[in-house]
């Protein structure tokens, strides 16, 4: 009986200089936590992966389960499931056989053996080998293919262990979370905005939502939708916290003051500077939004120029030159499209006006907002932000910051 164990593999990382470990150290952190509840006995970095060594006893179908939820975690390129077995060829060929019996239906394979010290007296060409041997007896109705098999048979022998494995499958790979610093992300109940904040995690970036709610002048069901796609998020640790603001009434200050085609920008302006304030006190880089190019009338190139000119820190716009296919799709594969595809009533249609400028002057905009009491309203809202945390093992809160307003 062999001790079962997922490897995660990672390219990214590897191609780091001297920090290198230190991204190694974050993604092994970011296992550990995912893993919390799993029947997991330690997890280690050996020879350029990530192990986890898991109890005796663990059956395959849940090995696979955990292999399944590493492989959605950001940093991970590949998890593959198999053994540890003493630095023994006969113990290695037996692994290797448990390994191809557990690897489902497949009609060729091949062994791609590796030792990482030369004191295994074995090399690589001869393992394949003794290895290949071995499985051509196990399963004769097999073929040996070199080139392009079904079933590829790992082996790796490193310092004090072999490792063997069959079962490998990809990972969402990027970076770990908590190795590219803190982003402020515009998170509303739609589709776009949780695929945005997801594809920012996978470059390794702490997550941290702000949902502007249309209540009081709405019902709050598009908090209890963010906060549905909040958790499905944080099951790979893909976002640390939620601010909700509760947005209805400043619209209708909005609507009530501004010219009607200038509205939509209006809004657009008030929730950057509030991110912005927020962004300060999280000490978070920049903010993400969902936005694509074209998409909607807030989003064309004069419009984005108008908003932007609001804030003096980077906005970033992950799908920008995504269609609404590609979104949805990734949505779906992301565990979020049912929960945005709920009716809600939300600040995005509140007070909409019904021919919304679509090229918008800076000026003209400038101009229509002088009147309002921006940095008061902006003071105001951050002072009575709700707050709810996620399980994000990268994110540790920080001290109190004076708002940047």
């Amino acid at each position: 009986m062999f001790q079962r164990i997922c490897l995660v593999h990672y390219h990214e990382i590897g191609l780091k200089g001297h920090n290198r470990s230190s991204f190694e150290m974050r993604l092994l952190k970011n296992v550990e936590a995912m893993l919390d509840g799993y029947p997991v006995v330690t997890v280690r970095k050996i020879s350029g992966r990530v192990c986890v060594f898991l109890k005796e006893e663990t059956e395959y179908d849940l090995a696979c389960e955990i292999a399944d939820k590493l492989a959605c975690v950001p940093g991970t390129a590949r998890v593959s499931s198999g053994y540890k077995t003493e630095r023994d060829i006969d113990e290695i060929g037996r692994a290797a056989v448990d390994a191809m019996h557990e690897a489902g239906r497949f009609e060729s394979f091949k062994v791609a053996a590796r030792r990482s010290h030369t004191d295994f007296e074995i090399d690589s060409m001869q393992m394949n080998q003794l290895v290949g041997s071995l499985l051509c007896e196990a399963f004769p109705e097999k073929k040996v293919q070199m080139k392009d098999p079904d079933l590829k048979v790992c082996v790796e022998v490193v310092q004090s262990s072999a490792y063997v494995y069959a079962r490998s499958i990809p990972g969402v790979g990027g970076l770990p979370v908590g190795s590219s610093g803190r982003v402020m992300c515009l998170l509303s109940s739609g589709i776009d905005s949780p695929v945005a904040t997801w594809r920012l995690a996978r470059r390794g970036a702490i997550c941290i939502g702000v949902h502007f709610s249309g209540r009081p002048q709405t019902s709050a069901t598009s908090e209890y939708l963010v906060d549905d796609i909040a958790h499905v998020l944080e099951k790979t640790g893909c976002i640390a916290r939620v601010y909700t603001v509760p947005f209805g009434d400043y619209q209708r200050e909005i609507a009530g003051s501004v010219p009607p085609g200038l509205r939509v920008i209006m809004y657009r302006r008030l929730m950057f500077k509030v991110a912005q304030a927020l962004a300060a006190r999280e000490k978070a880089g920049a903010l993400v939004t969902g936005e694509s190019l074209g998409q909607v009338a807030s989003q064309t190139l004069e419009n984005i120029a108008a908003t932007d000119s609001a804030v003096s820190m980077p906005v970033f716009r992950p799908l920008i030159g995504t269609d609404k296919q590609e979104i949805i799709a990734q949505a779906k594969e992301l565990g979020t499209f049912e929960i945005s595809s709920q009716d809600a009533p939300d600040c995005c249609t509140l007070f909409m006006p019904r021919s919304p400028e679509t090229h918008a002057k800076l000026a003209d905009v400038l101009e229509a907002e002088k009147p309002l009491p921006i940095d008061a309203w902006v003071a105001e809202i951050v002072e009575n932000v709700e707050v709810r945390d996620y399980a994000c093992p990268a994110y540790k809160p920080k001290k109190p910051q004076p708002a940047n307003i």
